[in-house]
């Protein structure tokens, strides 16, 4: 009698890409693949979507009216590489990145992504996702605390992030990617 096995995984680490990506369920978990391997995350609460929101109608206003590039919420694709596919809260493409802009989603560096922490994507997103947004050379990286009402700005420099600047409360912010606009910080949690 002879038994019919299986093939057995080869050892070591499974890799997943875009292909498996796409044939994850839409449960309302957020999945992201960072180099390779699966990242879930629940769906945001409601003070990240309404720091989310806040910011998505000042820079769009910005945006729209200097004619300077798109502005994209999650979930929107960022396919920075085969095995690499996230979603950020907010990308900005300016005019000179257009390219990247297709109909899966973001192929390529976009000039800004936003990640707005949460408990259950805080050390995500200010480790694992920035050391992927540095290596795919995406030269503009904010983070917002909500809890803290924050909101730090980095600029890619050397391969790594630098603080480029960072506000809180009642402070004004004025971001020098996005010339002539100033809001105040506040304004996010109103």
């Amino acid at each position: 009698m002879s038994a019919n096995l299986s093939p057995l995984i080869a050892p070591g680490k499974i890799v997943l890409t875009y292909d498996d990506y796409c044939a994850l369920p839409n449960d309302r978990n957020r999945y992201e693949i960072l180099d390779g391997e699966l990242s879930v995350t629940p769906a945001p609460a409601t003070k990240h979507q309404i720091a989310l929101g806040n910011l998505y109608r000042i820079l769009s206003i910005h945006v729209l009216a200097s004619r300077s590039g798109r502005l994209l919420l999650a979930p929107t694709d960022l396919i920075l590489a085969n095995t690499t596919v996230v979603q950020p809260d907010l990308i900005f493409i300016a005019n000179d990145r257009s390219q990247v802009v297709t109909q899966r989603g973001v192929e390529g560096a976009p000039t800004l992504v936003v990640e707005i922490l949460s408990p259950t994507s805080h050390a995500n997103d200010r480790q694992a996702k920035a050391q992927l947004y540095a290596k795919y050379a995406i030269p503009h990286y904010w983070l917002i605390d909500p809890d803290k009402q924050t909101l730090e700005a980095y600029t890619l420099a050397g391969g790594q992030y630098d603080l480029a600047s960072q506000a809180q409360s009642s402070d004004l912010f004025t971001p020098a990617i996005f010339p002539g606009l100033s809001f105040q910080i506040s304004d996010l949690w109103a």
